[in-house]
């Protein structure tokens, strides 16, 4: 499975009211840590397919919603849990150590 691209329009839907958690990556195609983090991103997405919802966000395309979470800097990746934010991470980061949230963030 792909991760889920995200718009200002299904946020809500599709992170703030998803029975699964969620892992959001805010993101920009001109950011170049976000294109080293996005491929790790996508292979965690089918890794964890059913477990967690892990999605897309381009902050040129939802800049509404970037602004809501308080986005400054990209990579942004935000875990979500019954529609709040439980843990961020800014910056790029490794598969290890991204797997290892993931999993923290499931229970």
């Amino acid at each position: 499975m792909a991760t889920l691209h995200l718009t200002d329009a299904n946020f809500k839907k599709e992170v703030l009211e998803s029975s699964l958690p969620c892992l959001v990556d805010f993101w920009a195609e001109w950011c170049g840590p976000c294109r080293r983090v996005g491929p790790i991103v996508e292979e965690l997405a089918g890794e964890y397919e059913g477990k967690i919802k892990i999605a897309k966000l381009n902050i040129d395309e939802g800049q509404k919603t970037a602004s809501t979470y308080g986005v400054m800097s990209i990579p942004t990746l935000m875990f979500f849990k019954d529609g709040k934010v439980v843990e961020q991470i800014v910056g790029t980061v490794g598969k290890p150590e991204l797997k290892e949230k993931i999993e923290e963030n499931l229970i």
